[in-house]
Order: structure tokens, then sequence, then C-alpha cells
């Protein structure tokens, strides 16, 4: 085995190898010699794209394999390069099904970091049942409450919600 030391970015506390990495190892060493990796685009639209790679050994047997999904309008980065981030995402993770710089995770650095991006950018939905429980609990007329919630937020609400909040009218 080899004592190649990975680069790795931390994200929040923990360690995460860059595709980069993986890749530099996979082309260094030499149990991979003559092993390649091959992609393929099994859908490629105009707005998203999903990538398969494949590390293929010197036989031309499949060992590993990663898919990625990738839409244009998820960041900055994809307007122009959605095919680009994907093949690499696609690639990082098929040479991390391979094993390849999995100390930590699976996931890569770029992976993770666009997550926790599009998690941030995205609203935060309300828990509109939670809200609903604590103001008909806060209120003293706890019927007249739960008609307002209902009134309010009835159509975004299933039955099994509206029987559960009507518990807490006495």
């Amino acid at each position: 085995m080899s004592n190649y030391k990975f680069k790795t970015t931390n994200i929040r506390g923990k360690q995460y190898v860059e595709v980069n990495e993986r890749i530099k190892f996979f082309r260094q060493e030499e149990q991979y010699k003559n092993w390649s990796i091959v992609t393929d685009f099994p859908m490629l639209e105009a707005d998203q794209c999903v990538c398969k790679a494949a590390v293929v050994d010197p036989s031309n047997r499949i060992i590993a394999t990663g898919y990625a999904h990738e839409d244009r309008t998820a960041s900055n980065i994809n307007k122009t390069s959605y095919v680009e981030n994907c093949e690499t995402s696609a690639v990082g993770r098929a040479l991390a099904m391979l094993g390849i710089g999995i100390e930590v995770s699976i996931a890569s650095a770029n992976e993770v970091a666009e997550a926790i991006a599009k998690q941030e950018s995205e609203p935060k939905e309300e828990n509109i049942m939670d809200k609903a429980v604590a103001y008909v609990k806060s209120q003293t007329d706890k019927q007249k409450a739960y008609d307002a919630i209902i009134g309010k937020y009835g159509d975004q609400m299933t039955d099994k919600q509206k029987s559960g909040l009507k518990k807490f009218v006495r």
C-alpha cells in the first residue's frame, strides 16, 4: 500500500479529499498502471446532465463506477460548466468506490461544499405543524386559535395534521 498523503479540504471540521487528489493518486500508483477512467453521459440536456464514470482495469473489466447529476441553474459555475462539473463529480465518486481517498467520506470536498452551498441558498421551509401546535398551545381560546390556523394554512395541511392539531383544542 502506498504512503501517499492526500491533500484534504476542511469543511465544517471534517477533512475531505478533492477529486484532483484522487485522480493524481490513481494515475501515479503502479497498481493502477494501464487502468483507465471512462465517462459517458446517459442524460445530456440543455439544463441538466447525468454522467457515469467507470474505472476499468487492463483487461477491460469495470471495477468501479460513479454517477453524478448536475443542473445548470444550481450554481454560478454550473451556468457555464455544468457538464464538466458533472464529469468531475462522477470520476471522483468512481475513484472513491475503488477505495481511493475515502478515509473520511466517499463524497469529495467539491461535492460537500456544493451541497452545503445549495442547502444554505435554499429558502428555509417553515414547519407549519410545529408553529401551529405552538400557537394553539399558547392561546387561551384554543378553538379560535385552531380555526385561525385552519383558515390560514388548512390547504397546506393534511387531514392527519389537522386532526393531530385538533387534539390540542380542549
